[in-house]
């Protein structure tokens, strides 16, 4: 019988990736955006519900599903302008997906899979000690602790009513069009800018788009799945020299990196007051995915070389 999910945030970075993959795998898909939306994939349903809050009606875009994966919410950004932060993400990443949960129930949903994110363990590591499910919880920021307080009101959902709960973590996704810092730092090497960064020894997971794709897929129907907590990578750190020289190579273009100490790129940036930009340059954040491939069998089907090709030239193979 053909699983029938709903995907929020369906004009966004992964939901979009997602839709893609789940319609190839064999899914009944059907899409929600705040605004209107049209495609060109016929097979996709497409469902407006406006703003993302506690209030949002859902009843028309959950009706007849068997599961809902919610990517949509309000999405970290360097620098916020809202009077009170925490408020706002919580109004969105916290009430509005417990209220979208509790209409999943409502309309007879069975699965219910929460795009979170890594920023709820914290925001690092020691080198080669890597975050793992097991940790205590240390959100760093207004965008994690609304995350992280989202994950708890959905394992109460679940206490609840039964409703199949399944939390997915991921560090920075990349892919072809990321936003953020990697699209920044990709079109950089793309246009042969030089780059202060070639003597970082730091070690950082990322999860290639694709392979976050066919996570969130194994998770919608996989029977251990269900109430689980999952932190997600493609298996494969790197340091941040180590990733601009597989951009370069993956575009075709040289290489410009600077051989300038860590601690001067540190010094000058605390000057700047950009401490935390250099922070997630030169830190070190490392995922242990021991969980995904023994619980579940999972192993990333894209590597980071190709998964960095794609990046450059565009979309899931």
């Amino acid at each position: 019988m053909t699983q029938r999910v709903l995907v929020t945030g369906g004009q966004g970075f992964v939901g979009k990736a997602l839709a893609s993959c789940a319609l190839s795998k064999g899914f009944a898909v059907r899409v929600s955006s705040r605004q209107k939306m049209t495609g060109s994939e016929s097979r996709v349903e497409y469902s407006q519900v406006g703003d993302l809050g506690p209030t949002t009606d859902w009843l028309g875009a959950l009706q007849g599903l068997d599961a809902v994966v919610h990517c949509a919410g309000r999405a970290h950004v360097m620098t916020d302008t809202a009077t009170e932060p925490l408020t706002a993400f919580r109004t969105v990443n916290m009430d509005g997906t417990l209220n979208l949960a509790r209409q999943a129930v409502d309309a007879g949903v069975k699965r219910f899979v929460f795009i979170s994110s890594i920023g709820v363990n914290g925001a690092q590591t020691a080198l080669g000690r890597s975050f793992s499910e097991t940790n205590k919880p240390n959100p760093h920021n207004a965008y994690a602790l609304s995350k992280w307080e989202a994950e708890q009101g959905l394992l109460r959902v679940a206490d609840e009513t039964g409703l199949e709960v399944v939390i997915i973590r991921p560090p920075l996704v990349y892919g072809y069009g990321a936003p953020g810092n990697f699209g920044a730092l990709m079109r950089a090497v793309q246009r042969g800018w030089p780059l202060p960064l070639g003597t970082v020894c730091n070690r950082r997971s990322l999860v290639a788009l694709d392979n976050l794709v066919d996570f969130i897929v194994t998770c919608i129907t996989h029977p251990q799945a269900v109430n689980q907590t999952f932190l997600l990578s493609d298996g494969q750190d790197l340091s941040t020299t180590e990733l601009v020289r597989g951009m370069a190579k993956a575009a075709g273009v040289p290489a410009r990196l600077l051989p300038v100490p860590v601690w001067v790129l540190q010094t000058g940036a605390t000057l700047l007051g950009k401490g935390n930009a250099v922070q997630r340059l030169c830190g070190n954040l490392q995922v242990d995915i021991s969980k995904a491939k023994q619980l579940l069998g999972w192993v990333p089907p894209v590597s980071v070389d190709e998964g960095l090709r794609r990046a450059v030239g565009g979309g899931i193979a």
